[in-house]
């Protein structure tokens, strides 16, 4: 049998590479991933690049930006706010990651057995969901702080309890689609159990929209310990760029720069995260991608 010489083989691209491919597609996701992973490389390694001490009383308070030689000033303790920034950045990234982590094991346990099993437990879960739905969640995340207490490992607690249920509904719409396709139904009718139907075949195929979620939820984690330090409720033994802007909320008419400067530094990272979110959103989506 002979072959074409001048044949070629076309190899099909995987779905992680045409998702990579799609991305880099979109230049406002591409240039919005390149300033987080400054801001992450930042977080990582600018207090060993920067080590003053963020609680350091170093010069007067209020020293403007550019004056006595401290790049963005002094706070109403004359502490270094540069070095504030640079040291708080690892917290609030840790908290965001932290909070989305709690809140995808959540929402997708939640939403995996309501959407697998449906029936009774569908309609409690559900029941559920639309409860925590309904709480004003900051007031909720107020209230959990406030009664066990402001650390860090509380907080993170709290805007995970108050933030899941979008990823819950996701799971849920995922696994209700996934399971009534045919190769479910085969290795279903094979004998395979339920937790491996749950947790090996379809929950890998549903994590394309929790993975967007969940970056989204990053940056609404920063957000919400961005809201509760300026309400007092944080650790003030922690650095974070909403505990800066929390402490310094009493003196915004006498310097604002102390608070707008980590307000800044959380509005740029919640933008860059908001838009590398809607990147591999528009990367991970199947209709997408066939246009």
């Amino acid at each position: 049998m002979s072959t074409d010489p001048n044949q070629t083989t076309v190899r099909a691209r995987s779905p992680l590479a045409e998702a990579w491919g799609m991305f880099l597609q979109n230049y406002t996701a591409v240039a919005a991933l390149f300033v987080l992973v400054i801001i992450i490389l930042g977080a990582i390694f600018g207090p060993y690049l920067y080590p003053t001490d963020p609680f350091e009383m170093v010069w007067s308070p209020f020293s403007p930006p550019g004056v006595d030689g401290f790049i963005l000033g002094t706070d109403y303790l004359g502490r270094d706010l540069f070095a504030q920034i640079v040291h708080g950045a690892r917290v609030t990234l840790v908290i965001g990651l932290s909070a989305a982590v709690v809140t995808v094991l959540i929402g997708v346990t939640v939403g995996a057995l309501a959407g697998f099993y449906r029936g009774l437990v569908e309609e409690i879960l559900m029941r559920i969901t639309e409860f925590f739905q309904v709480l004003p969640t900051l007031l909720f995340s107020m209230v959990i702080v406030a009664l066990f207490g402001a650390s860090l490992p509380m907080i993170t607690l709290a805007i995970g309890m108050v933030s899941w249920t979008a990823v819950a509904r996701i799971t849920r719409t995922e696994f209700l689609r996934i399971r009534e396709l045919e190769y479910v139904m085969a290795s279903k009718a094979s004998g395979t159990s339920n937790t491996k139907l749950m947790f090996h075949v379809i929950l890998p195929n549903a994590l394309p929209p929790i993975i967007v979620q969940s970056a989204l939820m990053v940056g609404s984690a920063i957000l919400f310990e961005a809201g509760l330090s300026f309400l007092g409720l944080t650790d003030p033994n922690v650095i974070s760029w909403g505990q800066i802007i929390g402490s310094n909320r009493q003196y915004i008419l006498e310097s604002s720069f102390t608070v707008t400067i980590p307000g800044l530094a959380i509005f740029l990272s919640v933008l860059v995260i908001s838009l590398v979110g809607d990147g591999l959103n528009d990367a991970l989506n199947p209709k997408l991608r066939q246009r």
